[in-house]
């Protein structure tokens, strides 16, 4: 299976389709001689693609984080309960409604896969009560994923730790030899997020500057990050001391639409390739 294409999770923002742009200036899996972390794994493509010896996978998100669990823990149970979740409208929103308890894993990220893979673009939205809340979006995408991707993607994670954490916390376990990538919330182009159809928690521009300030403490002990982000003057600013790349392509303003005006930048704290 191509590490490229293995797919997973329809996320906002999720990294899949222009792979090909960031993997040639983020270092290859032998050169990563301590661990790889992600602190805001999402749909994990930059992990998948990459196939670290060792990983560290974070989320703030515990339906996210959970649901990597379940497939780690039972990929063939959370494909079964997957596969016999109904394919209708109204289906869909039987599920939705569904609450398990913290025990019932594989019931939990069966359930969190099924309504990432129906519902409307992907997208990741809760009320005020904590509950998913995107409409239903079809079933045309649902069967993208098999049962083998999932015993893939167990196979992949099994070598990663998996936490449900703040990213601040997360970098600051980094030491040199690690490598971080990382891939906030932002809308391209834009100084922040702002409309909440597209993220699980609001990130404002505080956050990005929260983010910038850890990543320098990591910096300092000699750890190699990369981040992909808004092009926005006030976000580039804060990264002016390191490499800076536009993206030729990228998500722009509509999710799931791929265009040459991305508004988006890759940033890294070193020089060179995948080597």
């Amino acid at each position: 299976m191509e590490p490229a294409r293995l797919r997973f999770i329809r996320y906002p923002g999720g990294k899949l389709r222009i792979l090909g742009y960031i993997l040639p200036y983020l270092p290859s899996r032998e050169s990563i001689k301590g661990i790889f972390v992600e602190p805001f794994v999402g749909s994990g493509a930059v992990f998948f693609a990459l196939n670290p010896k060792r990983a560290l996978l974070a989320d703030i998100n515990e339906e996210l984080i959970d649901l990597y669990r379940g497939i780690h823990h039972d990929p063939l149970k959370v494909w079964q309960i997957f596969e016999g979740f109904p394919a209708t409208k109204e289906g869909y929103y039987q599920v939705r409604s569904l609450v398990f308890d913290k025990k019932e894993l594989e019931l939990r990220a069966a359930r969190t896969l099924y309504l990432n893979r129906t519902c409307f673009k992907g997208m990741w939205r809760h009320n005020s009560n904590g509950e998913f809340n995107i409409g239903y979006g079809g079933q045309d995408r649902r069967w993208i994923i098999t049962k083998e991707d999932l015993i893939e993607i167990s196979n992949r994670v099994k070598r990663a730790s998996l936490r449900c954490s703040d990213f601040e916390d997360i970098i600051d376990t980094c030491r040199a030899g690690d490598f971080i990538f990382v891939d906030p919330p932002y809308k391209p182009g834009k100084r922040e997020m702002m409309h909440a159809h597209y993220l699980y928690n609001r990130f404002h521009y505080t956050d990005h500057q929260r983010l910038a300030t850890t990543l320098q403490r990591a910096t300092a002990k000699n750890v190699r990050w990369a981040i992909t982000n808004s092009s926005h003057p006030d976000i580039v600013n804060l990264y002016r001391k390191n490499h800076i790349i536009p993206l030729p392509k990228g998500t722009g303003g509509s999710p799931g639409i791929l265009t040459n005006k991305s508004g988006e930048v890759l940033i890294r704290n070193y020089e060179g390739g995948a080597s």
